[in-house]
């Protein structure tokens, strides 16, 4: 495996690997790479020739109250991960070769954008297009890999690959969990032991819900208020949304009558965490 820091390297790479007819996946991270992770490059890896695998705490996509600063980095852990899973470069680029002076384009995606998290953190989902666009192209993927716990970022960059006719296929991968069904997450350690225990609130608030609708309800004012119901016996929890929305639109709906996403997202003391279930409507 390779580890490359500038485009130049890369665009190099992956035309020679273009010309010699090989496939590309692509999994952009933030780093602090985990089993979630893994399962995402282990899908690229079996689905192209090569793969490559970014590692870029994005910036441009945090707000400015947010855990830039603090967001967790190892980049040797990282690394060690990647060619254990067989890919063939990571590229770990510094902020500047991102975003050299006088940068001044982003990509926004509206409409899908709106609801969820994009309407409790501005501008995060301008910063997550802006990267993810410019990695398409610099990259060029036949293939690029995400994973479904982050269900609205996941709609975005495929309304942003439909909308701006990008050359490649956005592959959607299950969420990953702990053993006691905790959605794995970088973030999770910034949680102590109790707020660790705290957090399981978040999978037994949604596996409440999903019951719900396996036996038949369809309507948000009796589905959603299972999960606040859930949430709200637990101290350390504080909701900051609790939403059943279209699959495709990000749309707020009343009934379930196509395919919806139920998310959510809480804050355990400080950590802000987020969950999400799909339900199919046959």
């Amino acid at each position: 495996m390779e580890l490359f820091t500038t485009v130049q390297q890369v665009r190099e790479q992956v035309r020679t690997w273009k010309k010699q007819g090989f496939t590309v996946g692509l999994v952009p991270t933030m780093g602090f790479l985990h089993e979630g992770h893994k399962s995402l490059i282990d899908r690229a890896v079996a689905e192209n020739d090569k793969v490559v695998v970014s590692v870029f705490v994005n910036p441009i996509q945090f707000g400015p109250n947010e855990d830039f600063a603090q967001y967790p980095r190892d980049l040797e852990k990282d690394a060690a991960l990647c060619e254990n899973a067989g890919a063939a470069i990571l590229f770990h680029p510094e902020p500047e070769e991102m975003y050299p002076n006088g940068f001044c384009t982003h990509v926004d995606v509206t409409g899908v954008t709106d609801n969820l998290c994009g309407a409790k953190r501005p501008g995060h989902f301008q910063g997550v297009c802006t990267v993810v666009s410019k990695l398409f192209h610099m990259v060029a993927p036949d293939r690029a890999y995400f994973g479904e716990k982050d269900a609205q970022q996941l709609a975005v960059i495929r309304r942003m690959v439909q909308d701006l006719n990008f050359d490649l296929e956005v592959v959607g991968c299950p969420i990953i969990r702990e053993s006691d069904g905790l959605a794995k997450s970088s973030r999770n350690t910034y949680l102590n032991p109790e707020e660790r225990r705290a957090a399981l609130v978040l999978n037994r608030a949604l596996t409440a819900a999903k019951s719900v609708m396996e036996r038949g309800e369809r309507r948000a004012d009796r589905i959603l208020p299972v999960i606040q119901a859930e949430l709200g016996e637990e101290p350390l929890a504080k909701v900051d949304y609790v939403k059943m929305v279209d699959s495709l639109t990000m749309e707020d709906v009343e009934t379930a009558e196509r395919d919806v996403l139920v998310a959510i997202a809480v804050y355990i003391g400080k950590t802000r965490l987020i969950d999400n279930f799909t339900f199919q409507i046959q």
